[in-house]
């Protein structure tokens, strides 16, 4: 089938400039699976989850229909890199504790994908989506941060941008609704990681490719300036949201 493929064209940045994950949701995860045996990662991009699932489940199968994706991902023992669609998963009925998709939901087709989490789940087994929108380091950055964001990215943004902006909520999962923790994502990083960042959104990427202009060149200047020392880290913090339920026993 074919599928939305908005990371492709900038696989090697794109695993390079992405947040990571709170090490307490994947405790929390682990702790909620009925066992550890077996995890399936759908949308796995460049395997940061599926590295994480490893240090705590025996085997992580992590799909992804993008080779060039895969193709970054982080080789580890346990883990099973598969190119394959999330609506179409090669694992057995009735196999995995876990199901995860992190940062990629609003890319699938609900009703194929959660088709497939109902029939991999064990019963019992857990399902857990995440997804981080806006982010936040002072008052003068996030006004720079928005003037890309909203100003001159915001209509080159996919539509299914609006699922994310909203965290989720109006995302159908029918399955038994898991109330997850707060959990809160955060990283230190400097001006030059900050910047890699912006480029990386889908937005800039289809901005540049339609325009043949850098928006993030049109901050940066001012940016570099408010950031402050080139080697100076800052902490930027994302909102950050979980969607996640249960096969019933």
């Amino acid at each position: 089938m074919n599928f939305k493929d908005h990371f492709s064209g900038h696989a090697a940045l794109y695993r390079q400039a992405r947040p990571v994950y709170p090490s307490a949701l994947f405790d929390w995860l682990a702790e909620q699976a009925p066992d550890t045996a077996q995890a399936w990662d759908a949308g796995c991009g460049n395997g940061q989850v599926a590295v994480a699932l490893a240090e705590r489940f025996a085997r992580v199968t992590a799909t992804d229909p993008s080779a060039e994706q895969v193709a970054q991902a982080a080789p580890h023992a346990r883990i099973d890199y598969r190119v394959e669609p999330a609506e179409q998963c090669s694992l057995g009925d009735a196999s995995a504790d876990l199901v995860t998709v992190g940062q990629a939901l609003h890319w699938f087709d609900f009703a194929r994908f959660f088709a497939e989490v109902r029939r991999v789940l064990k019963p019992g087994g857990l399902f857990a989506a995440w997804t981080y929108a806006d982010c936040h380091v002072t008052p003068v950055i996030d006004v720079l941060k928005n003037r890309v964001y909203a100003d001159l990215t915001a209509p080159y943004w996919p539509p299914e941008r609006r699922l994310v902006e909203s965290g989720y909520a109006d995302i159908p999962m029918p399955l038994e609704p898991v109330q997850a923790p707060p959990f809160a994502m955060q990283m230190t990083w400097t001006a030059d990681q900050f910047l890699a960042y912006l480029r990386s959104w889908s937005g800039s990427q289809r901005y540049r490719k339609a325009t043949g202009e850098d928006a993030v060149a049109t901050i940066e200047t001012e940016l570099r300036q408010a950031w402050g020392d080139a080697d100076a880290t800052r902490a930027v913090r994302w909102d950050f949201h979980v969607l996640a339920g249960r096969r019933p026993a």
